[in-house]
């Protein structure tokens, strides 16, 4: 029987993609999925003989059937607990999910000898005005008392799990390792704006009519990548071994401001929408910390190891999205 990859959070915004693309390429795929965020419609199409899905969290499914994994290979964990407004509200939450959940992934993936790809973030490099941010730069961090940094304290946890998981297999000289991608930015089809992304609440409110709300003064800067150009970067790392045990940013290297970004929507939708603009206390809660006035990554790594180049535009994605919004998709 054919290998398997499993993928946790499959059913999520990216973890879907993931699974479209490996059911394109004919892999066998097992996704796992608490559905907290993800929805069972990105990947219903999929769900067959060469794609199972389970309900429920990483831990709770593989404490139950622990043999689902002795044909995995592969696994891209991309189950996480997501969005600042979680990251406000329940910081013990994030920390418990996103540690333990990677826990369990790196001691059943050891049980199997299967390679990992962890899915971290941009977020990890905290306060770092060392730009472009480089993988190997320090990462620098407020107070504890600020629970703003409560998300990026846990992926960088992550982190070290996925490098010391890699490190004790080649002790072993197992074929198998672990690499580490953080994300930047990513935007694309069946992304929500529920848990505060800034592409699909401007894209919601420029097709109505309805004023494009900013957080802060609007004048930082982000960098934004095509889910479909992400994911294509994370099956080019994880399948080559000669990037296990490395860290790897995974972004567009283009920025733009949040005011830049909400006129060109509003272009790019026709749109007579005006811009709102409110504090971060307003959006969030007084004393709220975003320390990320540019927020852009170097890339040459990645490029050096795979190859990779973003296909998509940061306009040719709005545009689709634009379009898919105006027919109600």
């Amino acid at each position: 029987m054919p290998s398997t990859t499993l993928i946790t959070g499959g059913a999520g915004f990216i973890g879907s993609h993931l699974a479209h693309h490996l059911r394109a390429h004919s892999q066998r795929v097992l996704i796992i999925d608490d559905l907290s965020t993800g929805q069972l419609a990105n990947i219903e199409p999929l769900i067959g003989e060469d794609c199972q899905f389970i309900e429920g969290s990483v831990s709770s499914v593989l404490r139950e059937q622990p043999s689902l994994l002795d044909d995995v290979s592969h696994i891209y964990h991309l189950a996480a607990s997501v969005g600042v407004q979680l990251v406000v509200s329940d910081p013990a939450r994030i920390i418990r999910n996103n540690i333990d959940e990677t826990a369990v992934i790196i001691d059943a993936a050891r049980r199997v000898s299967a390679s990992v790809l962890i899915a971290s973030s941009s977020e990890v490099y905290g306060k770092s005005d060392a730009l472009p941010l480089r993988e190997d730069g320090d990462l620098l961090y407020g107070p504890t008392t600020g629970s703003r940094w409560s998300y990026a304290m846990s992926k960088a946890v992550d982190e070290h799990l996925a490098l010391s998981y890699d490190a004790q297999m080649k002790q072993n000289n197992a074929q198998a390792g672990a690499v580490v991608v953080r994300l930047f930015n990513t935007i694309g089809p069946r992304q929500v704006g529920h848990y505060g992304m800034v592409v699909p609440r401007f894209v919601q409110a420029a097709v109505q009519g309805k004023p494009l709300t900013i957080y802060g003064d609007g004048l930082q800067t982000r960098s934004f990548c095509d889910v479909r150009d992400v994911v294509k970067a994370m099956t080019l790392l994880l399948e080559n071994s000669a990037n296990h045990g490395q860290i790897f940013n995974v972004g567009s290297d283009t920025e733009i401001t949040i005011h830049a970004l909400a006129d060109r929507v509003i272009a790019l939708a026709q749109s007579k929408s005006s811009k709102d603009v409110i504090s971060f206390d307003q959006a969030y809660r007084p004393g709220f910390e975003d320390p990320f006035r540019r927020r852009v990554p170097d890339v040459n790594k990645l490029k050096k190891a795979t190859g990779w180049e973003a296909q998509w535009t940061l306009e040719a994605t709005l545009k689709e999205l634009i379009e898919d919004a105006q027919r109600g998709r």
